[in-house]
């Protein structure tokens, strides 16, 4: 795993007390990147998933090329604010506070295999909610995608005990 040399590490950020994993470096070096894509796709391929649903907006940045990659869909989940069209939200928490995220509610996913694609599962909240905006929207999730897990911090636990559940790398 040669990606991981790039994987950042910055103390104290976005507040005190959090080791925030940052993995805008590993994007920036083109065989670590594509060694990255290369794992996701690997994992999420035998799926057969109809779209991939990633929350912003690392998550946006990793799924839009598994999306093309893999030839199918990709649904943005977005901060409060940022949909022009009609929105169903959800309210989440996270290891320093609580948000909210939303998805066009004419989002074409009833009935569809869905992958949640993120950057880091620390707590699950933020993928909890895309899981459960998938729900509303009558999509099947049947995986979620990480390129880190944090552990110990157990968001694994927060997710569809049914769906896959995979990184490539667990801290």
């Amino acid at each position: 795993m040669e990606w991981t040399k790039w994987l950042r590490e910055i103390p104290d950020f976005p507040q005190p007390g959090i080791l925030f994993r940052d993995v805008l470096p590993i994007m920036a070096h083109k065989d670590a990147w594509q060694e990255v894509l290369d794992g996701l796709e690997q994992r999420i391929k035998p799926l057969a998933p109809d779209a991939i649903m990633a929350p912003e907006a690392r998550g946006f940045l990793i799924a839009a090329p598994l999306a093309d990659r893999l030839k199918i869909g990709l649904v943005p989940v977005r901060k409060p604010g940022k949909l022009p069209a009609p929105i169903l939200s959800e309210t989440y928490s996270l290891e320093y506070g609580e948000n909210q995220l939303e998805v066009e509610r004419d989002s074409d996913l009833a009935g569809k295999r869905v992958v949640i694609v993120d950057d880091v599962l620390a707590t699950g909240g933020t993928v909890a909610a895309t899981s459960r905006l998938a729900a509303r929207l009558s999509a099947s999730v049947v995986g979620f995608a990480f390129l880190i897990e944090l552990a110990a911090l157990g968001g694994r636990t927060r997710l569809d005990s049914n769906a896959l559940v995979t990184s490539l790398l667990t801290l």
